[in-house]
């Protein structure tokens, strides 16, 4: 190293620099985060600058604290930052390793907001679709804002200004410090039930924390939940509030909500004019458009009544050229000349009939004839054969060749000698005519 022996090497130097930093206790730096741009896509770690006003230093957070911090690094956020330097030996490259981070002062309550207003927007409080539009030309205003400040002063000046008539209704309540939220919940109670066309809840700039009164949820909720439309002027036109978020309209100053429900008297003035004269001429032009359609109609109507006459006057007369009613005999006197033509024809006819008819009655007797004679030629034969088998089945055959039948007192056959007794009276058929007989003996 130049023959100075006294010298120290690059690493020497360096690890010497390392211990006297080792030495160093654990702090807690607080600075502004800048150069960041998102966690090192390979490793997740996360490399940025902390400074301030003056100065400014390299700081590292591993991804494991990165992951359990809660919030997201990004360029301007005032963070606090627990841990040590380092030094790389590699580089020499001094370093603030973090072994714990958060956001800090104004940071931390902006995240908390943050928080909030994303809460709020996932239940549906921020839809557009749920917030009411305040009438155009309220009658009444209920106004809720410190009376203490010039806030309201400027409001009654703006009302007054610009239109009069608008009847004015003032709830006073605390707008900064604690329980501000519950005071101005309570003023928004009493402010709708006095049932108002809108309610303007105002107040004046001021700091951020100053303004955190109105970044309260259950003031938030209150707000959304108002039966009465609520217009908001928190501030000045930079700030915005999650009052301003879920109201149903955001003004940027306390004057321009005054002004959003209030259109100066002039501008009224002068668009009643502008409408009478619209409507005057809307109601020369409808009835131009109308007396014009009105004589047309007319002349149509005309037309076609003449024309409906017209049909009705041929109607008429083609039902008076009928001969019914030219000569009511007619009707008459044909039906008499049909019915003697009926009567000629019938006349005429029935002797023709008669005639057909006869000849073929006379036709239909023969072939009657012809075709019974026929029929019934199978069936003599078999008749015949059934009176031949019928007659030597005859009992009266058997008596006719001398057998006899006897029959007891009821007319039953006696078969058997054991149904008769000594005594009996008895009847016994012959081949012709019968002998009635008592029994003197029996054997059996």
């Amino acid at each position: 190293m130049g023959g100075n022996t006294g010298a120290l090497s690059v690493h020497e130097a360096v690890s010497l620099a390392a211990r006297h930093v080792d030495g160093i206790p654990t702090l807690v730096v607080a600075g502004e985060v800048s150069g960041f741009r998102s966690p090192n896509a390979r490793s997740g770690h996360c490399y940025f600058q902390l400074k301030d006003e003056e100065s400014s230093l390299d700081a590292i957070v591993w991804r494991g604290i990165y992951q359990g911090c809660g919030f997201k690094l990004k360029d301007g956020l005032v963070i606090q930052i627990t841990g040590n330097f380092n030094v790389y030996k590699p580089s020499g490259k001094l370093s603030f390793v973090a072994k714990k981070i958060e956001v800090a002062g104004e940071g931390l309550l902006r995240q908390q907001v943050a928080e909030l207003a994303r809460k709020l927007q996932a239940e549906g409080l921020m839809d557009e679709s749920r917030k009411r539009r305040p009438p155009r030309f309220c009658e009444r205003v209920a106004v809720v804002t410190s009376l203490s400040g010039s806030v309201i002063d400027d409001v009654k000046r703006t009302l007054a200004r610009r239109n009069p008539l608008v009847e004015l209704q003032v709830v006073g309540c605390k707008v900064q410090g604690e329980g501000a939220p519950e005071t101005i919940v309570r003023a928004l109670s009493v402010a709708a039930q006095a049932a108002p066309d809108a309610i303007l809840l105002v107040r004046g700039g001021g700091s951020y924390e100053d303004l955190m009164t109105f970044n309260d949820e259950a003031l938030a909720r209150a707000v959304a939940a108002s039966p009465v439309p609520v217009i908001t002027g928190i501030g000045h036109e930079p700030d915005t509030s999650i009052c301003d978020m879920v109201a149903d309209r955001r003004c940027s100053t306390p004057t321009a909500a005054a002004e959003s429900v209030a259109p100066a008297i002039d501008e009224l003035e002068t668009r009643c004019s502008e409408r009478a004269n619209r409507l005057a001429r809307s109601i020369s032009q409808m009835s131009s458009m109308y007396g014009e359609r009105i004589s047309s109609l007319a002349v149509r109507s005309e037309q076609a009544m003449l024309s409906g006459l017209a049909k009705q006057r041929n109607y008429v007369d083609a039902l008076a050229s009928r001969r019914c009613l030219t000569g009511p005999r007619a009707i008459v006197e044909d039906r008499m000349a049909q019915l003697d033509q009926t009567e000629d024809r019938m006349h005429a006819a029935v002797p023709r009939v008669l005639a057909r008819q006869g000849r073929e009655v006379g036709y239909a007797g023969q072939r009657l004839e012809a075709l019974g004679g026929r029929l019934l030629v199978p069936y003599e034969s078999s008749v015949e054969r059934a009176a031949s088998a019928l007659d030597a089945l005859s009992p009266l055959k058997v008596l006719a060749r001398g057998y006899a039948i006897a029959r007891d007192g009821e007319g039953h056959v006696i078969g058997s000698a054991d149904r008769v007794n000594v005594g009996d009276e008895i009847e016994v058929l012959l081949g012709t005519g019968s002998i009635g007989a008592t029994v003197s003996n029996v054997r059996a």
